[in-house]
């Protein structure tokens, strides 16, 4: 999971540390982890990292689910105007840090040469590498809101432990 992109390595050029969301259609789990990330990043003061979203099987330009929204009005963030977005090569080449929903989406990560910069986010966010059965944020397309909020809680805690685990390596303070 180390290798030079991930080390702080685009900071010495001057660059943003790039960090990148994966989930399927990129219209649901991967856009809110994106939004909360942004929000963090935000809270935290790290203008230096920028955060994106991208779909393994992404319909470009397609609306975000209207459970995502919803649930992320709750919280006070905006997702209305998001549109999806096919995961390219380039996206991964660019990124630093690609965390998916799924061991399947890692899976199209390391194919495409992203292995040592990708993750299932619930594997990084407990600072492992072996991934357990059922890991993975559940997929809440065509559930109620009730899923969609609880994917959404999900994620907020998953960013959180991710961040504080990026901390040393990110944190403008260190």
């Amino acid at each position: 999971m180390r290798d030079e992109r991930m080390g702080g390595e685009s900071e010495v050029r001057g660059e943003p540390f790039r960090i990148l969301f994966v989930c399927t259609g990129n219209t649901c789990r991967s856009p809110m982890a994106e939004a909360i990330a942004r929000a963090a990043l935000r809270d935290r003061g790290w203008d230096h990292v920028t955060v994106e979203s991208a779909g393994v099987a992404a319909f470009p330009g397609a609306p975000i689910s209207g459970g995502a929204v919803r649930a992320a009005a709750r919280h006070g963030i905006e997702l209305d105007h998001h549109r999806s977005s096919p995961l390219t090569e380039a996206r991964v080449e660019d990124s630093n840090l690609i965390l998916t929903m799924s061991p399947s989406h890692l899976q199209v990560l390391v194919d495409l040469g992203a292995e040592g910069r990708s993750a299932v986010l619930p594997v990084f966010a407990r600072g492992e590498t072996k991934i357990r059965p059922g890991d993975g944020v559940q997929d809440p397309i065509g559930g109620d809101d009730a899923l969609y909020e609880a994917t959404f809680r999900e994620l907020r805690e998953l960013i959180e432990s991710a961040l504080n685990r990026l901390a040393p390596m990110l944190s403008p303070e260190r």
